[in-house]
């Protein structure tokens, strides 16, 4: 451990505070768990999570520099999450009502593979979140400590393990709201109808980024 536990103990509630601030992500596992039940919740989480681990090499290694220095790469990273987004509002729109087994895992819904790939695409391609993490990260870095880049990745895993306290909290409590509203047929309806519509705001809201 290169930076000392008070630092930490620091960056892990700041990050966690930044974690229930309302976002694209958060709100990605808050539809996601409350359609598909908790555990596809916190799949969800696992994938945002693996996604956080790429940005946090990314800073690390310097490559984020290139989205904050070049207007192509960060206008079409931001392009492809918004495309990617539109495609889910799509699905979830066209998405029918599903009888679903009390204290059962849906069945109809996207596997849990899909639902892990859906977490990592929609991280990785918030351009936002590396030049976040770029700004973020090395103010509780210390040079005098050793290499920069081995004090961020540890930053970068302590707020890996916040998002996943956030993330698996917020799966938690959608889910059991989720559970009761799938049982009614036009209400899971009306749920996918919702989702659809967060897709979209969601995809607006990145392609309207700037850096």
């Amino acid at each position: 451990m290169l930076l000392p536990i008070d630092t930490l103990v620091l960056f892990f509630m700041t990050a966690v505070a930044l974690g229930f601030a309302p976002g694209p992500d958060n709100i990605f596992v808050l539809t996601q768990s409350a359609l598909y039940g908790r555990l596809s919740g916190i799949v969800v989480t696992l994938g945002l999570c693996t996604g956080l681990i790429v940005h946090t090499l990314a800073v690390a290694l310097g490559v984020a520099v290139i989205f904050q220095t070049s207007e192509m790469a960060f206008t079409l990273l931001k392009t492809i999450g918004a495309a990617y987004l539109i495609y889910l509002a799509w699905g979830a729109w066209r998405a029918g009502a599903s009888e679903l087994p009390s204290g059962q895992a849906k069945q109809n819904g996207p596997s849990f593979k899909k639902l892990y790939l859906r977490g990592i695409v929609m991280n990785i391609t918030n351009p936002k979140i590396a030049i976040f993490f770029m700004a973020f990260l090395p103010q509780f870095a210390d040079p005098s400590r050793g290499l920069l880049s081995y004090q961020l990745i540890e930053l970068g895993l302590v707020f890996i393990v916040a998002g996943l306290a956030v993330f698996f909290s917020i799966a938690w409590s959608a889910g059991f709201l989720g559970a009761k509203m799938r049982k009614s047929p036009s209400m899971q309806q009306i749920m996918n109808r919702f989702a659809s519509v967060i897709f979209i705001g969601l995809a607006v809201r990145l392609a309207l980024a700037e850096r």
